[in-house]
């Protein structure tokens, strides 16, 4: 049987760019479930150690969100942190066509376009932080202030 041949991501080439430490991890995608809680369960990682990535909009401006897998999303501190009057989820249908990524594998880093990003304040003094690595299938694990520095990210209280 050949051997999976492990793929170089927008997102991991940013971080090897950058000269930032990161470990890799795959996980099996055979049975379609790509969600945050099940990515969790397939790594074995703590569900607070692994974020989602979500990526959402007001009018024509984009934000970028990090927040634990099981967590929810609180649009309206996204929208008070960003100064705008409301705030929605991109829909799934344009994701691709504005990040580059898809769901389940969609990163914060190495999107078509950096916008602001902010990550939820619960990994604000954690050691390690689980995201995606740009491919379904693919989580990298990253120091905070690491993806802080690649992402110009900002902490902020931003679930529910």
């Amino acid at each position: 049987m050949a051997k999976k041949k492990k793929v170089k991501t927008n997102a991991l080439r940013r971080l090897e760019q950058q000269k930032i430490d990161y470990t890799l991890q795959l996980y099996d995608v055979t049975d379609g479930q790509v969600d945050g809680i099940s990515v969790a369960e397939k790594t074995g990682e703590p569900m607070d150690d692994v974020y989602k990535t979500l990526v959402t909009m007001s009018g024509e401006e984009r934000f970028v969100c990090l927040i634990p897998v099981a967590a929810h999303l609180d649009l309206k501190k996204v929208a008070s942190i960003m100064g705008v009057k409301k705030v929605d989820m991109l829909p799934l249908s344009q994701l691709t066509e504005e990040t580059g990524y898809v769901r389940g594998g969609c990163s914060p880093v190495g999107m078509k376009k950096q916008w602001p990003t902010l990550i939820d304040r619960s990994a604000e003094e954690k050691e390690r932080m689980i995201v995606s690595a740009g491919k379904v299938g693919y989580q990298m694990v990253v120091a905070p202030l690491d993806l802080v520095r690649v992402t110009d990210a900002t902490f902020h209280p931003l679930t529910k």
